[in-house]
């Protein structure tokens, strides 16, 4: 069985900024000037970044007024780390059959 992770995603969470990001987002539901206020990132900058999580559908933005509140879709990191979970457990059972590839 080949367990497959989504190297997309993971280029997205890799970035230092977006990661903080997302670490912000998993405690609470924050709009860009707080972002501004807790990254200390410019706000066409952290713009930027809030494309690239709103595309890879791993926020969710809520108008409210004049400001863009910003919701992280836990399920999106659950599949992830799902992902994770079958890639460690295809390789624990491997360690445990002793399964290696013969040489030529």
């Amino acid at each position: 069985m080949m367990t497959s992770v989504d190297t997309d995603l993971i280029r997205v969470l890799a970035d230092p900024l977006r990661l903080r990001i997302v670490t912000l987002l998993a405690r609470e539901t924050l709009c860009t000037t707080h972002l501004v206020e807790e990254t200390g990132a410019k706000q066409t900058n952290l713009s930027n970044h809030m494309k690239v999580l709103r595309e890879a559908g791993v926020v969710d933005t809520e108008p409210c007024g004049r400001y863009v509140y910003y919701r992280l879709r836990p399920e999106v990191l659950e599949a992830l780390a799902g992902q994770f979970t079958d890639l460690a457990q295809s390789a624990r059972a491997t360690a445990e059959a002793n399964r290696k590839r013969s040489c030529p």
